[in-house]
């Protein structure tokens, strides 16, 4: 039996993460470990939590004794790391929380790894889960490769850009079995709605006002969340040592036009009139350091490993409106209390 840490597998990642690999392979033992901040749930796994292969332990990946004395009790075959702050409004409001937990809190699960692996390197996996943001912006054309050189414009993507570098350099100096992936932005159920999607649906819902920072003309790719936990899987599965993969959906938007294409799903889904939802569009001060566009060449990962996405962007994102629409009480209580202060004072108006 394989027993892997998955960190931050509370969060929206994550949970699909863990639930892929509780049912997919049940001769795992997959333990969670999820510190639970605000956008950590254990209610996004609640279909799985009872099962005989899966555990959750409630702890912190920035103290490093805890993390020391978890791999000593476990003696974990692999770590899939995802725990990270991850929503650059926040990082921009306090980037110390940033550099705490991308940066020290991956360090302390390497320096953890690297004391109770030794001698067994060959033998034991550290996946390191990432982003497309640390390469930076794009202009009109071009695609970030796996050789694309870093440069983060924010404090999240540098903190990120920072621990990408350790795991390299893990693997580098001490020999540690590490692969990285770097995603595209996701999409789909369990998203904590101070992203952009999310966001959208639960305030046209409630017919409030749909952010958009500046003109909306920044560009993202999409990928369905699914579809990132099924390349986590091959990547997982079947990457060589110190390899790195780039996730992307090629399934570019600029945020306006995906805005419009959520509120016409959200106009027939809810029998409005069609334009209705549009009508809540408001535009918001551009946030600093904005990148204009990303854009992910994934064409490692589909040829060397054979992993291809597998839905159009307009029923993906009509499958995440259903799952929204069909979770009000989820819905309803990650949005309470100390999120909605949040979000009054993120998305003022101009």
């Amino acid at each position: 039996m394989k027993k892997i840490l998955i960190t931050g597998g509370a969060g929206f990642i994550g949970s699909h993460v863990v639930r892929r690999f509780v049912k997919n392979y049940p001769s795992y033992e997959i333990v969670n470990l999820d510190k639970l901040t605000y956008a950590g749930n254990l209610a996004n796994l609640t279909d799985i939590e009872n099962e005989a292969n899966y555990r959750f332990v409630k702890e912190d990946i920035t103290d490093a004794n805890a993390m020391s004395e978890l791999f000593k009790k476990e003696n974990f075959d692999a770590v899939i790391h995802l725990a990270a702050e991850s929503h650059v409004d926040r990082s921009i409001t306090d980037p110390t929380a940033f550099v705490m937990t991308n940066v020290i809190g991956t360090v302390n699960l390497l320096n953890a790894a690297r004391e109770h692996w030794k001698g067994q390197y060959d033998q034991k996996r550290f996946y390191h889960v990432s982003t497309d943001e640390v390469y930076g912006a794009l202009g009109e054309e071009g695609m970030f490769t796996e050789t694309t050189a870093y440069d983060p414009h924010s404090p999240y993507s540098a903190s990120k850009a920072s621990s990408d570098h350790f795991v390299r350099a893990y693997h580098d100096t001490y020999g540690m079995d590490c692969v990285i992936s770097n995603c595209s932005n996701n999409y789909g159920s369990h998203h904590f709605p101070e992203k952009l999607i999310p966001l959208a649906i639960n305030n046209i819902k409630n017919n409030k006002p749909v952010p958009v920072y500046g003109k909306g003309e920044n560009v993202r790719d999409w990928l369905w969340v699914e579809d990132h936990a099924r390349a986590i899987d091959v990547i997982f599965h079947q990457s060589k040592t110190g390899d790195t993969y780039n996730i992307g959906g090629h399934n570019e938007w600029k945020n306006i036009d995906l805005i419009h294409l959520l509120c016409e799903i959200m106009d027939e889904k809810l029998g409005r009139e069609k334009g209705e939802s549009a009508k809540l569009i408001t535009y918001v001060t551009d946030r600093a350091g904005h990148d204009l566009r990303y854009a992910i060449d994934s064409t490692k990962l589909q040829k060397q490993l054979d992993w291809v996405p597998s839905l159009q962007f307009e029923e993906g994102l009509a499958k995440t409106v259903d799952w929204y629409l069909q979770n009000e009480a989820w819905l309803n209580n990650v949005t309470s209390g100390n999120y909605q202060s949040y979000y009054d004072k993120q998305y003022s108006e101009k």
